[in-house]
Formats: C-alpha cells, sequence, structure tokens
C-alpha cells in the first residue's frame, strides 16, 4: 500500500490557524500524507503577526532534499517565501527533482496586514516560479499585485485569470473573498484545456477566516496527488474549504480570526 503524498514549503503558524499547520491538517483531512519544509517561523496567533524569523537558506535546502530523496511526493504545496533568496532556492529545488503538480499560493500580505514578502521576491516570483507551477491560487490583493491592475467587479476575474496564466502555462483558482455580496465566485482557469469553471458559495458570517487560503491551496494539492484532474481538483478543494469555514463558523477560539474547521467529518 502506498500513500498520496503531499509536501508543504511555507511558514509555520505558533497559532496553528494557517501555514504549515493548517496545510497539514487540510491535506491529512483529504486523505494524504503530509510532509514539510519552513520557511520561517512566525509569532502569530488570531490577532495577527508579531515576528517572522526566516529558516537559513542550507536547513531549508536540507529539508526539501530529506523528503524529496526519501519519501517522494506527489503534489508540492507553497506558501510563504518571504526573500529572493527563499524563491530561487524553492524554485531550484522544482526543477532539480522534475516536480511537476505545484500548487502555489502567492502569500503577500496577512489578513492582519502585516506584510510577508519582499517587494523584490515578487518579481522572481513572478517570473521564475510561477510558470514551475501548475496551479497559482491568488486572491483578489494578490491578484492586482501580480497582474498590476485594480480589481473592482467580478467580471474582470476571467481576463485576469487568463492574464496570470503566464500565456497558458499556469492554471489560475482566483478567489472572490475580498468582493462584497452574499454570493462569493472564485473562477478557475485551466490553462491545460482553455476551460473556465465558475466555483460560487454562500458568505458566511463569521470572523474564523484565518488560514481559508493556506487551507484551500492545500487541499487542492491534495486532489491533485490523489490522481484527480485539475478542474476535479479545484471543485474539491472548493468544497472542502467551504465546508471547513461553515462548520467552524460558531466555534469561539481566540480574540480575532479564528481558525476554519480542518476535521469537519471527523467533529462536526
Amino acid at each position: 500500500m502506498k500513500y498520496n503524498k503531499v509536501l508543504t514549503i511555507a511558514g509555520s503558524d505558533s497559532g496553528g490557524g494557517a501555514g504549515i499547520q493548517a496545510d497539514i491538517k487540510a491535506i491529512s483531512a483529504m486523505g494524504c500524507f503530509a510532509s514539510s519544509a519552513i520557511t520561517a517561523i512566525t509569532a502569530q496567533n488570531t490577532l495577527g503577526v508579531d515576528a517572522v524569523h526566516p529558516v537559513p537558506l542550507d536547513i531549508l535546502a536540507a529539508q526539501i532534499d530529506a523528503v524529496l530523496s526519501d519519501i517522494g511526493t506527489d503534489a508540492i504545496k507553497i506558501g510563504m517565501l518571504h526573500s529572493v533568496e527563499v524563491v530561487s532556492l524553492v524554485a531550484d529545488k522544482i526543477e532539480q527533482y522534475g516536480i511537476t503538480n505545484v500548487v502555489l499560493d502567492p502569500v503577500m500580505v496577512s489578513t492582519s496586514g502585516h506584510k510577508l514578502i519582499e517587494d523584490n521576491a515578487i518579481e522572481i516570483m513572478k517570473n521564475r516560479l510561477i510558470p514551475l507551477a501548475r496551479v497559482i491560487t491568488p486572491n483578489i490583493p494578490e491578484a492586482e499585485i501580480l497582474s498590476g491592475y485594480t480589481i473592482t467587479d467580478q467580471q474582470e476575474f476571467p481576463q485576469i485569470a487568463t492574464l496570470l496564466s503566464h500565456n497558458n502555462s499556469t492554471s489560475v483558482l482566483l478567489k472572490a473573498g475580498h468582493l462584497n455580496g452574499d454570493t462569493l465566485t472564485d473562477y478557475f482557469y485551466n490553462a491545460e484545456d482553455g476551460t473556465m469553471t465558475l466555483l460560487p458559495s454562500k458568505r458566511v458570517d463569521t470572523r474564523n477566516t484565518h488560514g481559508t487560503g493556506c487551507t484551500l491551496s492545500s487541499a487542492l494539492a491534495a486532489a491533485l496527488a490523489r490522481g484527480e484532474s485539475l478542474t476535479e481538483a479545484a471543485i474539491s478543494a472548493k468544497r472542502y474549504i467551504e465546508q471547513a469555514i461553515i462548520t467552524g463558523a460558531k466555534y469561539d477560539i481566540g480574540h480575532g480570526h479564528g481558525p476554519v474547521n480542518h476535521f469537519f467529518a471527523l467533529n462536526s
């Protein structure tokens, strides 16, 4: 018997709601085996990020090598990469090991407004790392930074998603969570077959939204690791995060933005 495996490369969240901790929960809940390489240690909770301590490059490289040289992986999920050097290192490792199932969550700013990436690292991400990803999962602020356009209406999503696909080499799941309205519709552009799939959901009245981006991208990577097609994986990930938000809406944890309910299938 063999596990479907996902390696997450991201920052650690001491509060357990986002980052590596959320990734491992989501990957596990989706039935896959999770391994990790930590890019930075953060001191954070439901109220925000208080401090970020980068992991030395040689230690990050050693973590990735240790996992891929022995355990291997069926997909990689990438989260917080804070510097040019880290972005370049991760791109080098993806090329070295020939990993093609790569889901990149282009984390740039925390929910509380704390900047999580250096300005010059964004260009390296756009030009070096995104072309290596099979899927990217930007929210609206991230999509605006990556595209250079201001997004004010959902009608602009197809154009922006196509633009971010880098000449149809990378698929794009553009998330609508920052828009107003009772219905939020994410758009998934499948660059491999040229289709656009709409993924609507009802807005949930809750403050427990910490780590939603990490969770969604990890669920997507897990679905790909299980062998689902691109569009099937996007639908599965959307369904998972929707239920994680709904079932976690009424929990009281911390004084700010609490986590979603990653293991809703077990404890809801």
